[in-house]
């Protein structure tokens, strides 16, 4: 839902009266507004990435959008009946996002660690959360020097299935490289433990939401060791995803 003008990673779904479709690859075009005058559309590729528990899956590429306002995505797939069929959904490009873009510092937001809590239940809405998620607050994280990653998603209180599983996927980042960047699960609600109790009229989200212009409940954020935000993902990245954005920065 934040696209602007600029490259930008685009996820999507597709299904059909069998359920979802699993090309490992399918070819798109994208299309410019159609005020845009001589516009070509895009060609690219987009590569198909299960979710966890192979229940579902997405579409996923990176579109370099020139122009704002609203796109046109084209896929055509063929049919098990060996005939073809096409899909066009749109996209809105916005002069700026909303969120830290791609070469932004990242923002030095004070995020509460185990020090500020009785319990690991208070920072997640998790039913185990990993302790090693919330060692450091994101300020001091930007200081230590090393790239960082930042998952913000409520994994018991979600608009969706895969809020818990991003978090799953932060902690086995961390535990194949633990030593090369610092990771930070920010919970969207502040008083999980509250809400575990039923009441969800209660729920307080954080202000750091509004902080990072989050405008949906499932980001994740790759910074580098100088604090510039290097990669982002709203809704779900699977563990591969993630581990190809971090690699470069971790490895020389």
């Amino acid at each position: 839902t934040d696209l602007a003008v600029g490259t930008h990673r685009i996820a999507f779904a597709l299904s059909d009266t069998a359920g979802v479709i699993r090309l490992p690859t399918i070819e798109l075009h994208a299309y410019p507004p159609t005020s845009a005058t001589g516009a070509v559309p895009q060609l690219a590729t987009a590569t198909f990435s299960e979710f966890p528990l192979g229940f579902r899956g997405v579409y996923i590429t990176q579109l370099n959008f020139d122009q704002p306002g609203e796109w046109q995505i084209e896929t055509t797939v063929t049919t098990p009946g060996g005939g073809t069929s096409s899909i066009r959904f749109p996209v809105t490009i916005a002069e700026f996002t909303s969120a830290p873009d791609v070469g932004a510092p990242a923002h030095r937001s004070i995020s509460r660690t185990l020090d500020d809590v009785a319990s690991l239940l208070d920072l997640s809405s998790g039913a185990n959360p990993d302790p090693a998620l919330y060692t450091t607050s994101i300020d001091r994280a930007l200081d230590d020097g090393r790239p960082l990653v930042i998952v913000f998603a409520s994994p018991g209180f979600c608009t969706n299935a895969l809020c818990g599983p991003q978090v799953e996927m932060l902690s086995e980042l961390r535990a194949h490289y633990p030593n090369r960047a610092t990771y930070i699960h920010v919970d969207i609600y502040e008083n999980p433990q509250q809400l575990r109790q039923g009441d969800i009229n209660l729920a307080r989200r954080t202000p750091l939401l509004n902080e990072w212009g989050l405008n949906t409940d499932e980001w994740t954020f790759i910074i580098d060791a100088n604090g510039r935000v290097i990669h982002r993902f709203e809704s779900f990245a699977p563990f591969q995803e993630l581990e190809s954005a971090l690699l470069p920065l971790i490895v020389p």
